[in-house]
């Protein structure tokens, strides 16, 4: 049966943490001198949350290779001798802003899929949120997606980790006799999403992103349900899966 593609929908609304949303020299996280000294707590967590969006933008900008620490402090509007405060280095900071930024996708998706009426419209919702969440903040899309690859070991061997997190999604599906191992068979679909998001991302199309939904919720949804039942939830109107529409967003670089 063949499935067509959604109409773009906009896309779900950003939490302001997820790296690369924002500039790194934001106005409005400049910490201000004065004679009311700020917590230095305060001030490392405000410094830590610019240096996420100043190394997601430029890791984006120039690839993980070529991006440089003087490069991300400038980004962000950070001293050096406050990078290292925080990190031990390149490698380090790339692992934590990449935590962070997959810890908030996940959340925003367990949101959605916890909001739906059922399992197959919670798998609707998830990816709508996954998607439409890349699509708007393309820079962290490229660190998270594409430049991972790129940053050694460490940070494959962490991506490898997370995605096995996405196997929460799986809990609810409906089983059957004559399905193959489960574990092997999650696996599987959550890699080939992560593939066909890979090639749009490596591209330049994260734009595009949303217009897989239909696509991907009947490959992730027919080994559970079969053809038809797929199909009907692949091309379900946007509003059938009980989820508000979020308001679109400006896309952020």
């Amino acid at each position: 049966m063949a499935i067509r593609s959604d109409p773009p929908q906009p896309p779900p609304r950003l939490l302001p943490e997820l790296p690369g949303a924002r500039p790194g020299r934001d106005p409005s996280r400049v910490i201000k001198r004065g004679p009311s000294r700020v917590p230095p707590e305060v001030v490392a967590a405000t410094q830590r949350d610019r240096l996420f969006d100043g190394l997601a933008r430029t890791v984006a900008l120039k690839g993980y290779t070529a991006a440089r620490v003087s490069d991300i402090c400038q980004a962000a509007g950070v001293t050096r001798p406050a990078f290292y405060a925080l990190f031990e280095g390149k490698d380090d900071a790339f692992l934590a802003t990449y935590r962070h930024g997959i810890g908030v996708v996940l959340n925003l998706m367990e949101s959605a899929y916890q909001q739906a009426g059922d399992w197959p419209a919670g798998i609707r919702a998830a990816l709508r949120t996954l998607l439409g969440t890349l699509a708007s903040v393309p820079a962290f899309a490229r660190l998270a997606i594409v430049e991972v690859d790129a940053a050694g070991p460490a940070a494959r061997r962490e991506r490898d980790r997370l995605l096995g997190r996405f196997d929460q999604f799986f809990a609810a599906a409906p089983t059957q006799p004559s399905l193959p191992a489960a574990g092997e068979l999650v696996g599987s679909i959550v890699g080939g999403i992560h593939s066909t998001i890979y090639r749009y991302v490596a591209q330049n199309r994260p734009a595009e992103l949303p217009g897989l939904l239909p696509v991907l919720t009947y490959f992730t949804l027919v080994p559970f349900l079969g053809p038809a039942e797929a199909a009907r939830h692949g091309l379900a109107d946007p509003g059938d899966d009980g989820i508000e529409p979020a308001p679109c967003l400006p896309k952020i670089g």
